[in-house]
């Protein structure tokens, strides 16, 4: 064989060697077979405390009675449905494989200080204590570890995002809500400007004039279940100017905003709590009679 040969040959076997070693990189591959174990066991009826220490921050939840309320960094009603959710998910973390017993390698795979560590308790006890890391390759799996252990697994499913959420994503972020069916009347003010927009024997008027059915159901849809996209938990001094009072079931919902701006403030009669949403949303409710009706041509 020449020269040039042996040289072809060598780099053909290094790179053979190294495609080898990339492919067996720990966190770099997944296997599909289960092997039937679960990361943790709790029993979710019995869990009465959740701490999860994420990068984000540390949110602590407590379960008061039928409902979880966030009672660290804040205190505020939790989103039931999030919390149930998050718990089952939590039982059901199959494992699929151990990727890694080393703990140097635990930066890896985000299950160390960049991870998410969850803790479980019930009856007011410790009861589970995991890790959740960063997504594999394939994203449809999670790399995990029990607290205490240094071997990593890799879990079937997407829990990354599922526990690292910041303290407002666990937050109830209604800012009102009643059946749709329910509303029969909405006062809008604007200023020195009063619009009322009644249901009369089925049919929705603002005044004498009959309203435009789609516009209404628009309206009364998002005002039923209207939702923050974000807390203020600071006080905002001074206020931005008031947009709307909607008065709506014995409940005063004001929307303010300073001009330029790509949100609004809000705050109900029901609370002192202030709440963001984005300007599309706003905008669902901030409607006047033109609105509603058509104005004669």
């Amino acid at each position: 064989m020449t020269k040039n040969t042996w040289i072809l040959a060598g780099v053909l076997a290094a790179l053979i060697i190294v495609a080898y070693l990339v492919m067996q990189r720990p966190g770099e591959s997944s296997t599909s077979e289960s092997s039937g174990k679960m990361l943790v066991n709790f029993d979710s009826a019995a869990v009465d405390k959740i701490e999860v220490r994420a990068p984000a921050g540390t949110t602590v939840l407590e379960r008061q009675g039928d409902s979880w309320m966030v009672t660290s960094p804040v205190r505020y009603r939790a989103d039931d449905v999030t919390v149930g959710a998050t718990l089952a998910a939590g039982r059901k973390i199959e494992l699929t494989g151990l990727v890694s017993s080393n703990p140097g390698k635990q930066g890896l795979f985000q299950l160390d200080s960049s991870g998410t560590r969850v803790t479980i308790f019930e009856h007011g006890a410790p009861k589970a204590v995991f890790w959740v890391g960063k997504p594999s390759a394939s994203y449809t799996e999670t790399y995990v570890r029990r607290d205490g252990s240094d071997d990593v697994y890799v879990a079937t499913g997407m829990f990354s995002s599922m526990f690292a959420r910041r303290t407002s994503e666990w937050r109830d972020k209604t800012i009102f809500r009643t059946e749709q069916d329910a509303i029969g009347q909405v006062t809008l003010r604007f200023g020195d400007t009063t619009v009322v927009l009644a249901r009369q024997d089925s049919v929705w008027k603002v005044g004498d004039q009959v309203a435009k059915n789609d516009a209404v159901k628009n309206f009364t849809g998002a005002l039923a279940n209207f939702q923050a996209d974000d807390f203020i938990d600071t006080a905002v001094t001074p206020m931005p100017p008031l947009v709307v009072q909607i008065e709506v079931a014995g409940t005063q919902i004001r929307l303010y905003q300073a001009k330029g701006a790509d949100k609004y403030t809000v705050q109900t009669s029901q609370s002192p709590q202030l709440f963001q949403v984005y300007n599309w949303k706003g905008a669902q409710l901030v409607k006047r009679k033109k609105d509603f009706v058509t104005e004669p041509g």
